[in-house]
This record gives C-alpha cells, structure tokens and sequence, in this order.
C-alpha cells in the first residue's frame, strides 16, 4: 500500500521559516516526479513546485520563486520543501504528490498519489 506521510507544518510568524517532508513507503518512486501544491480556506489546490525524478530539475510557482526550494533524496524516498520569508498568504494546508510522469511539469490530474496534507500557518 503506498503512503505519502507529510511533517514539518505549524505556525511561524511572517518572515520566519519551515522544511516540509513528504516520505513515501510502499513504491520506490525514484522514476517519478514529485510535486508540493496548497490549498487555503476557500479557494483551490493549487501547485507550489516540483522535481523531476532525478532531482535536476525543478518548477515553481512565480509566487514562491527565490523563496522556496524543492528537493528530494532517492534513497530515502522523501521529498522536501524549504520554505523561507513566509507571508501570511502562504498559509494554507500543503500537500505533496507523486507525478505520474518523470518530469517536474506537473498539475493535478497528472499526480497518481497524495499524500493527507499538513497545516502551514504564517502570522503577521
């Protein structure tokens, strides 16, 4: 049975910093893309970023650009998010997801797995 297992969520004040975690067991998903998206209180999921699956490439969200960072480690089967000068508007909760294809283009009819979300609160 596969199960993406996100941490690192909670609640840190505008500017501050988190690394999110998205370890999966079950598969290996070395050959797969894995991406972040978000979603807020009444409003959709939307993507944040991706990684292809060797780790060399890498898409983002024009709202994270310079702020956050994707990567992974194929031997752990994990995925990360490193998110730094939080706002208030990143708050929401975060979810990571397996890419069906290889790459770091992804969107969410593309993810085959989800992982149950984790709770990224930003205060002002």
């Amino acid at each position: 049975q596969v199960q993406l297992v996100e941490s690192g969520g909670g609640l840190v004040q505008a500017g501050g910093s988190l690394r999110l975690s998205c370890a999966a067991s079950g598969r290996t998903f070395s050959s797969n893309g894995m991406g972040w998206f978000r979603q807020a209180p009444g409003k959709e999921r939307e993507f944040v970023a991706a990684v292809g699956w060797s780790g060399r490439y890498t898409n983002y969200a024009d709202s994270v650009k310079g702020r956050f960072t994707i990567s992974r480690d194929n031997a752990k089967n994990t995925v990360y998010l490193q998110m730094n000068s939080l706002k208030p508007e990143d708050t929401a909760v975060y979810y990571c997801a397996v890419n069906k294809y290889s790459t770091s283009q992804i969107e969410t009819s593309s993810c085959e797995y989800w992982g149950q979300g984790t709770q990224v609160t930003v205060s002002s």
